[in-house]
């Protein structure tokens, strides 16, 4: 399996859209904050601009925003437009935000939930915007799954919301996968699973699928076909962070999977990512978490 889609069956994630918006005319939709969620919205047509920790993103049809640790954030429909009243219909599996008329934009907002360890993480570890651009022209692979999300919220009938939400892991895996274009320049970063280089890749996918190899940053230099100066400078300027720093994040994810879906010891664990030393293993857990490897098991037993 591919790093991806091995780290998004690790974190156990929940999608769901919230509300489908289809506007006419000026709006703000304000987005609360609230723990353990983590927001998306995806735009299918008309022009929309997200403002974000105060940065501001421009959304266009065939957009994916995905915020992994936002608080408070706005999406504008600016238009030329005088505000328009809109209508919110609650329904089975998702809110509809309506106004009368024909409807420039449709945008759909979601979130997503995880399991304690492994999804924490994962959205920990990736940039704080997530904006991938995809079009929605006949190539684009937002093309068919948006007219899927289109049809089951029209429908809204029953499996609608098991539909959608697997729906919302293809978008993220979509979103992670990453649209191709150059790396965005700092502060803002493309997600390390978005990686075009080949020889970064292969890094990805070997620590990813090798966790318990002793691995050394000259060892990635050779995976990468490169010299370590030049490993560890453009997996910096590509993520924003080191190899060593990426590589103990990837893991403690796969540890803190084993924790919480597994019975395996401590010993065990630390030895399948690469530690000789429990004690050790331990040190790195709690720094990357904040939590003990034994009272992860227990918190995610509690939630069983």
């Amino acid at each position: 399996m591919d790093a991806i889609s091995t780290l998004i069956r690790m974190a156990r994630l929940e999608g769901a859209i919230d509300v489908r918006c289809l506007l006419a005319g000026s709006h703000v939709l304000v987005n609360p904050a609230t723990p353990g969620r983590v927001p998306f919205h995806l735009l299918l047509a008309g022009r929309c601009t997200a403002e974000v920790d105060g940065r501001t993103v421009e959304l266009h049809p065939g957009d994916v925003l995905v915020l992994p640790r936002a608080g408070r954030h706005r999406v504008r429909v600016a238009t030329e437009a005088a505000p328009v009243p809109a209508v919110r219909h609650e329904g089975d599996s998702l809110a509809t935000l309506a106004t009368q008329g024909e409807a420039g934009v449709d945008l759909f907002c979601g979130h997503y939930t995880y399991r304690p360890g492994a999804g924490e993480l994962l959205f920990s570890g990736l940039p704080e915007i997530v904006h991938a651009s995809f079009g929605t022209g006949p190539d684009s692979p937002l093309r068919l799954l948006g007219e899927l999300m289109r049809a089951e919220a029209g429908l809204d009938g029953p499996g609608a919301g098991a539909l959608l939400a697997s729906l919302c892991e293809a978008l993220l895996a979509l979103a992670l996968r990453g649209d191709g274009a150059e790396p965005a320049a700092p502060p803002l970063f493309a997600p390390w699973t978005a990686m075009a280089d080949p020889g970064l890749r292969a890094v990805i996918d070997a620590v990813v699928h090798q966790p318990q190899h002793p691995w050394t940053i000259a060892d990635l230099a050779r995976v990468a076909g490169v010299s370590r100066a030049t490993l560890v400078r453009h997996f910096s300027a590509a993520t924003g962070t080191s190899v060593a720093d990426w590589m103990t994040r990837i893991r403690m994810t796969i540890a803190a999977d084993l924790l919480t879906t597994t019975d395996r010891s401590l010993d065990d664990v630390a030895a399948a990512v690469g530690y000789n030393s429990t004690s050790a293993f331990g040190k790195s857990f709690r720094s990357a978490t904040g939590t003990t490897p034994s009272r992860l098991r227990r918190t995610a037993a509690r939630r069983d």
